[in-house]
């Protein structure tokens, strides 16, 4: 059977196959060390565009110019540190861009709280290091460690939820582009075509600080949220197409008015303001991004293939609505009433459908 048919979740380079050797047969400009595309190829399969016959779907929707700064800064010896809101897309464009240059995005390093500075460097099988001492059986490489033997990238998610001593480990990494492992009496040099692309969400900022001196090892990107609702809903439709689409969801896609009305309200809660900008709207407590629209109408999709008649009702959005605004069961349960009272309802008969079901799940 075909491994899409199996597999809950395709890392890109196996999902993007088929472009990807198109874009490779056609590719005639010169490639840099270590990387399978040009940049100019590699711009395409992030932005879209053609690879002799076969169609390349855009898998970055924004500023073209971000884009190319983002390649332009992996040519170079420097990092890359994508920052923005939850949602904006700094994983999903660091996953496509590692695919596109090397053909293999799962040299991964989660930042979290427990994060240690082994994940940065490497650890010891301790069975096989008690049994026979130090060895190359014995170790352990992290992901960094891997990407620096073959010359590839590698992705550290979450940088700013790492403790300190976490981050600064990538200091003299990012600074000699080696590691040292004394215990073997050697070390490790970077291959050419090595770099990190690591994400930062500024709704950690004052977790984990990063310091001056690793940001300086960095060049910083700032992912902005979609500036308009147009290419938000485009965002939407086109993750929503694919991911129920990989799902086998048994519903229709959800119709352009639906996918409006759930961008508009996603848009006015997360900055506070009526689109036509006459009203303030509290914010809720949670994240309201366009990764949590598509997990929203994706959710919806499935309610209505499973329970409903396979098309999206209003019933099926609000239900979606309701798990992905009311976070905080006391303070936004009141936030989202204030929004049906006080937006919603006054928006007439093509809303009045979606406020009632609202309404009664609001209770």
């Amino acid at each position: 059977m075909d491994q899409k048919q199996t597999v809950l979740r395709l890392s890109a380079e196996k999902l993007y196959a088929q472009e990807l050797e198109a874009l490779r047969e056609s590719d005639r400009d010169a490639k840099p060390a270590g990387w399978q595309l040009s940049p100019k190829a590699v711009l395409t399969f992030i932005t879209g565009g053609k690879a002799g016959g076969t169609l390349i779907t855009p898998k970055y929707i924004g500023n073209k110019r971000l884009i190319e700064m983002a390649i332009a800064t992996l040519l170079t010896d420097r990092a890359l540190l994508l920052i923005g809101e939850p949602g904006t897309a700094k994983s999903w464009l660091s996953e496509n861009l590692t695919a596109a240059i090397h053909g293999d995005s799962s040299k991964v390093v989660q930042g979290t709280a427990g994060t240690s500075e082994e994940h940065v460097r490497y650890s010891w099988n301790y069975a096989l290091l008690l049994a026979q001492g130090p060895s190359d059986q014995a170790l352990i490489r992290s992901p960094i460690l891997r990407a620096m033997e073959s010359g590839g990238i590698a992705r550290f998610e979450e940088i700013s939820r790492c403790a300190s001593e976490v981050q600064d480990a990538l200091i003299s990494i990012l600074s000699e582009k080696t590691i040292s492992i004394p215990e073997l009496g050697r070390e490790v040099a970077a291959e050419r075509g090595f770099s990190i692309i690591a994400t930062a969400n500024t709704r950690d900022r004052g977790v984990n600080e990063m310091s001056a001196a690793l940001k300086r090892r960095f060049n910083i990107l700032v992912l902005p949220s979609p500036s308009s609702i147009e290419t938000e809903i485009d965002i939407v439709r086109r993750r929503v197409a694919e991911i129920s689409a990989n799902y086998e969801l048994k519903a229709a896609q959800p119709d352009d008015e639906a996918i409006r009305k759930v961008v508009t309200i996603f848009r006015e809660l997360r900055s506070g303001l009526t689109l036509d900008g006459k009203e303030k709207i509290k914010p809720p407590s949670g994240v309201i991004s366009t990764a949590e629209a598509i997990s929203l109408l994706t959710g919806s999709m499935a309610l209505a293939g499973s329970f409903g008649s396979g098309q999206l009702s209003d019933e099926d959005v609000a239900a979606g609505l309701q798990g992905a605004i009311v976070k905080d069961e006391e303070k936004d349960r009141i936030v989202w009433k204030e929004y049906l009272e006080n937006v919603m309802k006054k928006r007439g008969a093509s809303w009045r459908s979606l406020y009632s079901a609202c309404t009664e799940m609001n209770g």
